[in-house]
């Protein structure tokens, strides 16, 4: 799906996009051509990332992801339909889930869950008057295998790999693809400060088949694909980034 002025480069708007993973599929969509919304709490945050971004024309949105109105707001702003809509935007509290408050578990899904799909949501709507377009989340391995101590994480993250599997049935007569990258181990963005310790580096690396930790541009990467016209027919799917992490039990258990 293009525009129908060959000259007008395609627009993608990323959430979370100031920091970590989302700057790194910002710079990402700038390099294969798009022109960037980077949308995060702070416009200035915003702001300070797109002179790191290849090309011209780029934008800075402010929106707390869980606010409807203020995120149909941003998209108001950026005044043209996206052709490509991350939602990468999400937080993560460490600790027991047991001792985690009932607040703390419901800004997870607030934010992780919820935030997606009002973002879709306005995406999709948007979307539709032009023919279409692509969604990519942002879920996780915990969605899958759930890590200890990574708090309501887990379950916010598996709602949304099923949120993009019920869009992606609902909107594909739009032609509108939504899909979802699950990252694994990844040195950076929210994970920073796990493996700012060295054991901790050495013994999650040396637990993934690869033998290493994933990058921000291993899970960017991945990303682009998907919501590029190279996955055309691919929607509903998720997208595992872990090095073969989720299949790994049974490379760590002696046999007898």
């Amino acid at each position: 799906m293009t525009d129908s002025t060959p000259s007008t480069p395609r627009t993608a708007l990323v959430t979370g996009g100031a920091f970590g993973l989302g700057a790194a599929i910002c710079q990402h969509a700038a390099r294969a051509g798009y022109r960037v919304a980077v949308l995060d709490l702070k416009l200035e945050d915003c702001e300070a990332l797109l002179p790191k971004l290849a090309g011209t024309g780029h934008v800075a949105l402010q929106a707390d992801v869980t606010d409807e109105h203020q995120v149909h707001a941003a998209f108001e702003k950026l005044g043209v339909t996206p052709h490509l809509v991350v939602s990468n935007a999400g937080i993560v509290r460490f600790g027991p889930l047991i001792e985690h408050s009932i607040d703390e578990f419901r800004k997870a899904v607030n934010v992780n869950l919820i935030g997606t799909y009002i973002v879709d949501r306005e995406a999709a709507l948007r979307m539709k008057t032009i023919g279409g377009g692509s969604i990519v989340n942002l879920s996780s391995v915990n969605a899958i295998t759930p890590g200890p101590g990574s708090g309501g994480y887990p379950a916010s993250k598996a709602g949304v790999a099923k949120l993009t599997e019920h869009l992606s049935l609902e909107l594909g007569q739009f032609n509108i693809r939504v899909n979802c990258v699950a990252p694994g181990f990844i040195d950076g963005g929210m994970s920073a400060p796990i493996y700012a310790n060295p054991k901790v580096r050495e013994l999650r690396g040396g637990a993934v088949p690869l033998r290493r930790l994933g990058t921000v541009d291993d899970v960017a990467e991945s990303v682009m694909w998907l919501g590029s016209d190279a996955a055309a027919y691919v929607t509903g799917h998720q997208l595992v980034v872990d090095g073969g992490l989720v299949h790994s039990a049974l490379l760590h258990l002696p046999r007898v």
